[in-house]
């Protein structure tokens, strides 16, 4: 297959309308279209629309994947639920994402290309596995646009005297390490960082603590809030965590001192050299185990070898008699053995007489010497 593209669209805050459905539909015969997804794969051409466009103005998130090593993920926010100037000094210096607004919403296009990565991989799964990061933004985790800062950290944007921009962002949850495998961001940088936790999360807290952070909110606050998820507002949940967030964040122990990039890139350096020889150190125990496995059948094989008596030894001319590839194979894999044996029960001699008689008798199957000459 010499080109694939692979398009995927999500609509998370409103469902698409039968008229958005049918626009889409005029955009593509054969892609897969329900009321909150579009999805689609190009063998040969392309896809006849603008993702930008439609991000504009039909979908929550949009995720691009090409077989020549372009990756692209858009997300669409409220621009009301997000701090803009909190998320440019994220992104200054991060050459490979683009954070504009359209109306009341941000969108957040991260386009990184010619990514080499060695299994093929027809896109399906990774927006699935990668949609939850937009409600996180939306909670106050900004965990994300770390990792982009870690793949200008990678693509030596930075000096080394560089603060990171966050305290870490451990623990890793499962959509950040899908994002950071799906962008190809160094894995060692990511594990450096992932080294010290960001601020605390409403999920690791207990439940008491939660409930008393919201129990504290102002009671028109509350109602508030309760009143917008009586009407079925989607954000209602997002919010309320983004507020429990805030106020976790006053109570936060003391942030420690923020790493260089020079510190970061020499633990993820550390980490790497650690993980070679954590691989080594398993393929030698795998080298062993196996060599350890060879010696036992070896012996097993050498016993039943010594049992067989003068057996082995018809068969070893019955073998030659048949005058092919395979039996001279055979042959010369007997007598491979007989010697051995012969040599641990201390009867060598024996074997090389009864071997030179062999080549005597046989000096004329030129294919069963070349094999002889070598035992």
């Amino acid at each position: 297959m010499s080109e694939y593209q692979y398009y995927e669209f999500q609509a998370i805050d409103r469902p698409l309308s039968e008229a958005d459905r049918q626009a889409l539909r005029a955009l593509s015969t054969r892609a897969r279209i329900t009321a909150t997804s579009f999805i689609n794969s190009y063998e040969w051409g392309g896809f006849k629309g603008d993702p930008a466009r439609l991000m504009e103005t039909s979908f929550d998130l949009h995720l691009y994947l090409a077989n020549w090593g372009s990756r692209r993920l858009m997300v669409r926010l409220p621009k009301r639920l997000v701090d803009r100037h909190l998320l440019d000094a994220f992104l200054g210096e991060v050459d490979c994402t683009e954070l504009r607004v359209v109306g009341e919403n941000l969108i957040l296009d991260i386009d990184r290309g010619e990514l080499e990565f060695e299994e093929w991989d027809d896109g399906s799964g990774w927006l699935a596995a990668l949609a939850p990061l937009r409600a996180d933004i939306l909670a106050g985790d900004l965990r994300l646009f770390y990792l982009l800062w870690l793949a200008a950290v990678e693509a030596d944007v930075f000096e080394p005297d560089e603060p990171e921009p966050m305290p870490g962002i451990g623990p890793m949850t499962g959509p950040l390490e899908a994002f950071a495998e799906f962008f190809g961001i160094d894995p060692d940088l990511v594990q450096a960082a992932a080294e010290r936790p960001a601020t605390a999360e409403p999920s690791t807290m207990s439940a008491r603590a939660i409930q008393g952070i919201i129990s504290a909110m102002p009671d028109p606050e509350k109602t508030a809030m309760l009143s917008r998820l009586f009407y079925g507002d989607p954000r209602v949940a997002v919010e309320l965590r983004a507020k429990v967030r805030e106020r976790m964040a006053t109570t936060a122990a003391p942030l420690v001192a923020a790493r260089t990039v020079g510190e970061l890139r020499a633990r993820a350096h550390a980490i790497g050299i650690a993980r070679e020889h954590a691989v080594a150190a398993k393929a030698a125990a795998e080298q062993k185990r196996q060599a350890a496995e060879a010696e036992t059948a070896r012996q097993a094989r050498l016993l039943a070898i010594w049992r067989r008596g003068e057996g082995v030894w018809r068969e070893v001319e019955s073998e030659i008699e048949r005058r092919n590839t395979t039996a001279y194979d055979k042959v010369a894999s007997l007598l491979v053995d007989l010697r051995a044996v012969a040599e641990e029960r201390g009867v060598l001699p024996d074997f090389e007489k009864r071997l030179r008689a062999i080549r005597q008798r046989h000096i004329r199957k030129e294919r069963l010497i070349e094999r002889l000459a070598k035992i």
